[in-house]
């Protein structure tokens, strides 16, 4: 009997453990953890996060794991949503190119819950970490770009997949077991790029979390699925590709070097829709050598690669959630501002009168061909007659620029600062990017004195 994509997966699943990682996948996973601790944080006092932990709370009782920044504890699935709701509330958090979406936030709320609940140790996570990453990832390679250009959200439709590897590694579960699991997460997989913009982005992501969850726990407690669930006739590459072969996009899984190190994690600088991060680079870099404002600027033309500006769909944009998925208000705002931090995710940022005026000047077009390599070229066309020039391939705080661990700390410390705590945002980092192997619940206990800043 030939071997089925499940199959393939559970093998290598339960297959995988600490030993097998090496100190840089250990190392980036801790990064990875950092910045959605930091990005989720940074989120608790947005109404969307309010909402969700209202909810939450009211239909969860006492449990085994913390939303973080709070000393109460609820049941799993409920804290791993919240926390999947603050991690991405911001869209701050990390991406990744051969999924098209936010490996990190799809998967480390379960993660953390679980290991609370289940007494595991900060190698165990990284470890469930790698594997979430390697599964989805390869995923997104066999269908992401067709997948995500049709609709989907790829970090709810794809990651929902991934976490619930992550977890079925970390939960210890039998292959057979997770094969299983895989086929429970096919019956949840889903998110559209319709909802960008509003609430219910944050939620797609945070459900990837909450569906991993109770699809390994159903598993492990011997519910079934088919294990033709990805690639049968009437199956998850069936549905949600476009007849796509996994065979090139699966071959060597676990194989090093694993994807996490092959593709990176780019670490967002801006708390913004990712796509608009190279413009953003080259235009501040103009910005800072020519001293030119928003009052100087006539036009901004931006061309980018292939489906690059895909997710931005907000033109004219009125609310702070539009804002991040929008060129036009990224542009004005650095122009405006200087920088494209926190508080220019306001609803009143982005309804000034001075910014609404000059969002029609800012145009965007998409280049042919491939979408990778990937690139921004940006045209400032000043009233005075001149035009300002610039290329920006590389991203920072991607794999080729990465942010330091330094730098890292200090982006916990704006979002800690943005939730209204004065909480110490150098021992957090520290103690996440610590190569010992720690209990997570131990990491995530060090979060709780935010609560009062939170609440």
């Amino acid at each position: 009997m030939t071997e089925t994509l499940a199959q393939r997966i559970g093998a290598f699943v339960a297959g995988f453990g600490p030993a097998a990682l090496t100190a840089e996948e250990a190392h980036l996973a801790r990064r990875a953890l950092l910045d959605t601790i930091a990005c989720a944080l940074g989120g608790l006092r947005e109404a969307t996060t309010q909402k969700a932990l209202r909810y939450a709370r009211a239909t969860s009782g006492p449990g085994a794991a913390h939303v973080w920044g709070f000393n109460d504890r609820l049941g799993l699935e409920q804290a791993a949503f919240v926390n999947g709701v603050a991690g991405h509330v911001l869209d701050y958090d990390d991406v990744t190119t051969p999924l098209r979406g936010h490996p990190s936030v799809a998967m480390l709320p379960a993660l953390c819950a679980l290991a609370e609940a289940e007494g595991k140790g900060m190698q165990a996570l990284a470890a469930a970490y790698v594997v979430g990453f390697e599964v989805m990832g390869r995923l997104g390679e066999t269908i992401g770009d067709e997948h995500y250009a049709r609709g989907w959200h790829a970090t709810a439709s794809i990651g929902t997949l991934g976490a619930t590897a992550a977890c079925a590694n970390l939960l210890g579960l039998a292959a057979e077991q997770t094969v299983n699991a895989i086929g429970l997460a096919v019956a949840q997989a889903a998110g559209s790029r319709e909802n960008f913009g509003t609430d219910a982005k944050s939620f797609q992501a945070a459900h990837a979390n909450r569906a991993a969850l109770q699809c390994v726990l159903l598993a492990r407690e011997g519910f079934d699925a088919s294990p033709a669930a990805l690639d049968g006739a009437r199956g998850y590459l069936t549905l949600y590709g476009k007849g796509e072969d996994p065979a090139q996009g699966f071959a060597g899984l676990g194989e090093t070097p694993r994807l996490l190190l092959r593709a990176g994690l780019e670490v967002k600088k801006y708390p913004m829709c990712y796509a608009t991060h190279r413009t953003l680079d080259g235009l501040l870099d103009l910005k800072a050598e020519t001293g030119i404002g928003l009052a100087d600027v006539a036009a901004v033309e931006v061309e980018g690669s292939n489906r690059a500006f895909t997710p931005l769909l907000h033109d004219r944009p009125q609310t702070g959630l539009a804002g991040k998925f929008s060129l036009q208000y990224a542009v004005a705002a650095a122009l405006a501002d200087g920088g494209v931090g926190l508080p220019a995710f306001e609803d009143a940022a982005v309804q000034r009168p001075a910014i609404q005026a000059f969002l029609p000047m800012v145009t965007k077009r998409e280049g042919s061909g491939a979408l990778n390599p990937r690139y921004a070229e940006i045209t400032v066309r000043l009233k005075d007659g001149r035009s300002l020039h610039r290329r920006v391939e590389a991203l920072r705080g991607g794999p080729s620029l990465p942010l330091t661990d330094a730098e890292l700390a200090a982006k916990l410390g704006d979002c800690l600062a943005h939730a209204g705590s004065t909480a110490a945002a150098g021992m957090i980092a520290a103690a996440i990017l610590d190569p010992a192997d720690r209990p997570v619940a131990e990491v995530i206990r060090l979060l709780a004195p935010l609560r009062a800043a939170a609440e």
